[in-house]
């Protein structure tokens, strides 16, 4: 089929991979603008951006998916399907109507379980066992369509955002190219998402990422993987802002009071509601990311020192 892929992360690259080296035509992307990033702020195009324009694919860049100049060059590439992951912008009726076997989206989740922005970080958040990915075709609802195909994918106990999310979208490339193949060949039809078990994955911000030790370490253990790499997850340590790597729960430790903190000869513990926690990676406000051990070694801690 010709196709229009639309995306913007790095999380977009295995599927757009596998579709520049499948027998579909990948005629163009489309991809969020330039955004400003790294400390110098400079405009960078999206990693799906960069990897088109490096195997000569059109990138089109539209601020807004209804501007009349990017839906009249969708109408003129005439594309029998685009596929989506992760594009981050809503699409309009006009552009869900041109391509005659519509936007075909790649989410990451099993649904109607997390729909919405964060569906992994909110499945390690809420502590699911598993979770998996799914393709499905977009209507005007928040990933409501009817679904065309799944997988399932495990949640380990250490694993991080960053590391799930890493698995499924190897994994949901293939899915992804799949279920282009079935629509090809006219095998596939979709089946409407079941009304029971919706739940919603709305983003979570730097805030969210503010641990609070008062919380069992069972969350705090969950809150933290789920804001790595973003937002990322932190504390205040002498009113000045930490950021924190996964921490490790560690149940027949002594209990200490929720954000104390009990140095030991190569971890270091911190008091929650229940039991502590040893920190991992931390950071202090600019400086590099180090061992909690040699961090603790340099800080001199007085009196109650503690972390909030």
């Amino acid at each position: 089929m010709r196709l229009v892929f639309a995306g913007t992360p790095e999380t977009a690259l295995p599927a757009l991979r596998a579709l520049l080296e499948s027998s579909h035509e990948v005629a163009a992307v489309v991809t969020r603008p330039d955004g400003r990033a790294g400390r110098g702020r400079r405009l960078s195009a999206s990693p799906v951006a960069s990897l088109a324009a490096e195997a000569g694919v059109e990138v089109l860049k539209p601020a807004k998916a209804r501007d009349p100049e990017f839906l009249d060059r969708l109408r003129e590439i005439a594309p029998d399907c685009c596929p989506v992951v992760a594009y981050g912008a809503l699409l309009p009726r006009e552009a869900l109507d041109i391509p005659r076997h519509g936007w075909v989206n790649l989410h990451f989740s099993l649904l109607p379980a997390w729909r919405g922005a964060a569906p992994v970080q909110r499945a390690i958040l809420h502590g699911d066992d598993v979770t998996g990915a799914a393709t499905f075709q977009i209507e005007e609802g928040l990933d409501t369509g009817p679904v065309y195909g799944v997988l399932t994918e495990p949640i380990k106990p250490t694993d991080t955002t960053g590391e799930l999310l890493g698995r499924l979208a190897e994994a949901g490339a293939s899915l992804l190219l799949d279920t282009m193949n079935g629509i090809e060949a006219g095998v596939l039809e979709p089946r409407p998402q079941p009304t029971e078990g919706v739940s919603h994955a709305a983003k979570l911000t730097p805030e969210d990422g503010h641990v609070d030790w008062n919380s069992p370490a069972l969350h705090i253990d969950r809150l933290v993987r789920a804001c790595t790499p973003a937002p990322g997850a932190w504390t205040n340590f002498r009113d000045t802002r930490v950021k924190l790597g996964p921490v490790r729960p560690v149940p027949d430790a002594e209990t200490l009071s929720p954000g104390a903190l009990l140095p030991g000869k190569n971890e270091v513990l911190v008091g929650t509601a229940t039991h502590p926690v040893a920190l991992g990676e931390v950071q202090p406000q600019g400086k590099r990311s180090m061992a909690a051990a040699d961090w603790i070694r340099g800080v001199n801690l007085i009196g109650k020192d503690a972390l909030h």
